[in-house]
């Protein structure tokens, strides 16, 4: 529009140079200026590239040429650059082998590189080196060009953006003047404390402060601010509610162009659900889920610095290690959530008992550790494990069933038996073991032997698999004596080791080491299958053979017991009604309505059951008329003392008397006089077992025994 009304007045004047001359030219000429001032606004401002960098550095690396476009660029002047070193201007650090400028071998290059400004500021630049070579041809110098790097943004555009990035980082960002008075912060700055750009804005950082910080913590802050090096770790933030919050925090300065501190700028981040993280991975770690107790690894450590601690002060400790009963029944039986609530209220239970300084721990499904760390003498850690039994005494509550459970104990006492923690819980378990083999709940101290006895154990197991297959197991048969006919009216098949060193070895040792470990379950199946191949034997011969009973073990009776028994009979052909199963009263303790469904099917296959060392253990007189058993077998220690001691006469008496009425056949073990033998048959037993008639012999020599209708008790018996 403007043009328009400058043509106009031009045409103006040339039409009418009579008229106002003078008026019209000033008119003219305030137009013309208002155009120019207009294209001049609106023609776009043409950036100036900085002129390059020109300098020559010799052989060694030093200076001797710079340019007017290297002092623009860098700051230094050339009476303050001539004479440095190349390496003054790298960044802080670069070692005299990296020179881009003194590698002579690579030619010509051009490349990007890193500088460094008088300011301290870093700057990305494009070289362009020439080699300088002498008359010899030698390399001499270099000639170098350094070029700013194209910026894809103005200066005014980048301003904007790092401004932008500031604002929506999830970081917070706080700026300090020199005065460390706030000037700047971002909006998760305020998310983060709370506070409004109004109402930090002019304060000091002191805002965030908690107190709660290391000693050295303001001096590595003081040391950061002053330009010592950025300075990176975490602390502990106060909000503006109060609320304390962990943070991360890095500290770094501004500089100006004449490198002067200008400003201090710190990024944080709350770190607050990092923190609950790590924490529950601690405790996942290092506690038990199920009753937030110490797990295994906790409480290797605590004892750990329990022992150290025992040793500076010569002080005294124990370990307890509790091993529950009945945990795995009841589960099995009202299911796992009871059987987790019963878990966690005994852990309330020990836990309420204890002292805060002692330690509990849960190590395993029905396993409890007590550390006491500090006791004045061993009868003491006996008083606490009497205690936690004695809590055990009562029914614990859970929904609407009344639980009983019991306890075994082991305690090792340090330094009496050690100051390893290893060794000590292994002691422990020894003990523990042994307490367990005990019917009722009870605690034992480890003591050296049970050590010994417990590698005894290790050695045992480990020579008894090879001697299941080395051939060094062998079955004896004792025989079972009619009391009416004086005949041989069936067997006792018992497990016999011929060790190749120590001879024979009594079962004595080596059944209950077994019983300890799976290894029982390899010598049942042994025995059942070899007694019924040496039944087979006889029977291909032409012999007639009685009743072989076999002792079967509480860990062999499962489900799968009747399935395994029939397979191991129609394998070598053997008739049922040829076989007889003892079992201990042990057995009935695992849950008689469990026991009494295999027992029928055992029964129904043809099978014949006999109940060993009837009351020596515990049987529930109610479930015993329930079981499909044929035969009681009177322990030994009560006929040793038959005919004279008076309560192993009443006893024997007694159980004649209830078998008799159960319909039941008896068999007394361990007779060995014709007192004990004609006491018996007047009470009614029928049969007999011991040494009177013969103790166990070998398969031949059994064999013998009956092609001869041994009767040896027919004297005694008229």
């Amino acid at each position: 529009m403007l043009e328009a009304r400058v043509e106009q007045c031009l045409r103006l004047s040339h039409d009418a140079q009579q008229q106002d001359g003078a008026q019209l030219a000033a008119t003219l000429a305030q137009l013309q200026q208002e155009l120019q001032q207009l294209r001049g606004a609106s023609r776009p401002q043409i950036r100036v590239a900085p002129p390059d960098a020109l300098f020559e550095i010799d052989d060694d690396g030093f200076l001797i040429g710079w340019s007017h476009g290297a002092e623009q660029m860098f700051g230094y002047s050339e009476t303050e650059a001539l004479g440095q070193h190349i390496l003054f201007l790298y960044p802080p650090g670069q070692s005299q082998a990296k020179v881009a400028e003194l590698q002579f071998d690579q030619g010509d290059i051009a490349i990007d590189v890193l500088r460094r400004k008088k300011s301290g500021m870093l700057t990305w630049l494009r070289m362009h080196r020439h080699v300088i070579s002498n008359q010899a041809g030698q390399a001499c110098g270099t000639a170098v060009r350094l070029s700013a790097l194209s910026e894809p943004l103005s200066d005014v555009d980048k301003v904007k953006l790092h401004a932008r990035i500031i604002e929506d980082s999830d970081q917070g960002v706080m700026i300090t003047d020199a005065q460390e008075r706030i000037v700047s912060i971002n909006s998760s700055f305020s998310r983060i404390t709370g506070y409004s750009p109004f109402e930090a804005i002019g304060r000091t950082p002191d805002l965030l402060r908690s107190g709660v910080h290391d000693p050295d913590f303001r001096a590595k802050v003081r040391a950061a601010m002053r330009g010592y090096g950025s300075w990176r770790g975490e602390i502990i933030g106060r909000r503006k509610n109060g609320e304390l919050f962990p943070q991360d925090v890095t500290l770094s300065v501004v500089r100006d162009e004449y490198g002067e501190i200008s400003h201090v700028f710190s990024l944080f981040s709350d770190i607050s659900v990092h923190k609950d993280a790590e924490a529950r991975m601690q405790r996942m770690a290092n506690y038990d889920t199920l009753t937030g107790l110490p797990n295994r690894c906790l409480l290797n450590q605590l004892v750990d610095q329990g022992l150290a601690e025992a040793k500076r002060q010569s002080t005294h400790g124990a370990l307890l290690v509790i091993d529950i009963s009945r945990i795995g029944s009841i589960s099995d039986t009202l299911g796992h959530e009871v059987g987790d609530q019963l878990v966690i209220a005994i852990g309330k239970l020990f836990r309420g008992a204890l002292r805060d300084a002692d330690i509990l721990a849960r190590v395993d499904n029905s396993k409890f550790v007590v550390a006491l760390l500090h006791i004045e003498k061993r009868e003491h850690a006996a008083n606490v494990a009497q205690k936690l039994l004695h809590l055990l005494e009562a029914p614990i509550q859970i929904d609407a069933h009344a639980l009983y459970v019991g306890a075994s104990i082991g305690i090792t006492v340090y330094p009496e038996d050690g100051m390893e923690a290893p060794a000590l819980f292994r002691f422990a378990d020894v003990a523990v073991a042994k307490a367990a083999q005990t019917i009722e709940s009870t605690f034992l101290f480890y003591r050296e032997d049970m050590n010994r006895r417990a590698k005894e154990h290790l050695r045992l197991e480990s020579e008894m698999r090879l001697a299941l297959g080395d051939k060094e197991l062998e079955l004896h048969y004792q025989p079972k004596v009619s009391l009416d006919t004086g005949r041989i009216v069936g067997a006792e098949a018992l497990l016999r080791w011929k060790h190749p060193r120590r001879g024979m070895v009594s079962p004595g040792v080596f059944i209950p080491v077994a019983e300890e470990t799976s290894l029982i379950l390899e010598l049942g199946t042994w025995v059942l299958d070899e007694a019924c191949r040496q039944i087979r034997a006889w029977e291909d011969r032409g012999l007639h053979m009685p009743v072989i009973a076999v002792n079967l073990s509480a860990r062999q009776f499962d489900a799968h017991l009747p399935e395994r028994i029939a397979a191991v009979l129609e394998r070598y052909r053997v008739r049922p009604d040829q076989i007889m199963l003892e079992i201990t009263e042990s057995l009935l303790m695992r849950g008689a309505d469990n026991v009494i469904a295999i027992m029928d099917q055992l029964v129904a296959m043809g099978l014949s059951l006999a109940l060993d060392d009837f009351g020596t253990g515990y049987s529930s007189l109610a479930y015993l008329k329930k079981f499909p058993i044929s035969t009681l077998k009177i322990d030994r220690a009560f006929v040793i003392g038959l005919p004279f001691e008076e309560n192993d006469c009443a006893i024997a008496r007694a159980i004649v008397t209830m078998a008799q009425q159960l319909r039941q056949e008896i068999v007394a073990e361990g007779v060995e006089t014709a007192e004990q033998m004609r006491f018996l048959r007047e009470l009614g037993c029928d049969q007999l077992q011991g040494y009177l008639f013969s103790p166990a012999v070998t398969a031949s020599e059994f064999e013998a025994m009956l092609g001869e209708d041994r009767r040896l008790l027919l004297a005694a018996l008229t």
